[in-house]
């Protein structure tokens, strides 16, 4: 199966969605009238696109092109273009430019956001690439999320600095940094704790982090990468807003498309933070994480 045809069956659960929402909207002979662009406008919220990309699209069809009517796949394509036209400034590729290296990858987000195995399958697309790449288990705070990336470490074939469960996970890494230094590593990759956004003391401890790695690379980290889980839905809005606040988040990377309905809110993000998107997860696979394209995400979104 290609990545597209994975990507739609990923997100078939999101384009029911936005499908059923749609349907009977245009009919190809009825104008498309303010009564009929207001349902429309409606359908696209109820499926997250959030209002201001849904008013951007009512405003498209309201064109004098579309005066008698338009037909279910026309609105389909009309949306599709809208939301590609949305996403394309942030689809952007995780670039290694750092120098000196490495260049460090700090990633952050909620408890059960997919974060570990983001940081795995990111690193095995590193390695793919011919790059060296350690990892760091700055996730101190629960010794099975240690245990669980030094597994993912030894099957990718990467070293891991890792402590003891409650270690110091700014002191922690500063160890991997220094480490990664001296081996000449190109990227290092750490692991947070799930930061719950209403916790201060835990926040403060993810800004203590990005300071102390500052005294040995005033530049680090490089990225701070937000892993997003999509099944969480407009709640995910609110993360990125405490996490860009806290953390500097850089980019993005959105997980479990395909257990979700709430794609639709990757738009939304797109729009209202205009924060890159790197990558998107629709399985638990390790080649199920890719490259954030806009076209194809927006063609699969509406089942096109």
């Amino acid at each position: 199966m290609s990545w597209l045809d994975r990507l739609r069956q990923g997100l078939a659960r999101t384009t029911t969605k936005l499908g059923d929402n749609l349907a009977g909207l245009a009919t190809g002979t009825m104008p498309l009238d303010e009564e009929r662009l207001d349902q429309i406008e409606e359908a696209l919220i109820a499926a997250d696109l959030g209002p201001a990309v849904a008013a951007r699209i009512r405003e498209r069809l309201s064109d004098q092109k579309f005066a008698r009517g338009i037909d279910e796949a026309g609105l389909k394509d009309a949306v599709a273009a809208e939301v590609a036209a949305v996403l394309a400034p942030v689809a952007k590729p995780l670039a290694i430019t750092a120098f000196p290296r490495p260049h460090v990858i700090l990633v952050v987000g909620v408890n059960g956001s997919g974060k570990t195995t983001t940081i795995a399958k990111l690193a095995r697309r590193f390695v793919e690439a011919d790059y060296t790449v350690m990892l760091a288990a700055g996730d101190t705070f629960r010794a099975a999320a240690i245990a669980q990336l030094r597994i993912w470490a030894d099957r990718i074939g990467v070293p891991l600095v890792s402590g003891e469960q409650g270690a110091d996970a700014a002191g922690l890494a500063f160890d991997a940094l220094q480490k990664a230094r001296e081996a000449g590593t190109d990227v290092l990759i750490i692991d947070t704790a799930g930061r719950l956004q209403n916790k201060a003391g835990l926040m403060d401890e993810l800004a203590k982090m990005r300071r102390v790695l500052q005294k040995l690379s005033p530049a680090a980290p490089h990225d701070t990468l937000l892993v997003l889980d999509a099944t969480t839905g407009q709640n995910a809005l609110n993360q990125i807003e405490v996490f860009g606040d806290v953390a500097k988040v850089t980019g993005l990377v959105m997980t479990k498309l395909d257990g979700s309905a709430r794609g639709g809110m990757l738009v939304a993000a797109a729009d209202r933070f205009r924060l890159p998107i790197h990558a998107i997860g629709v399985g638990e696979g390790m080649d199920d994480l890719r490259t954030f394209a806009a076209e194809d995400f927006a063609q699969a979104l509406l089942g096109r």
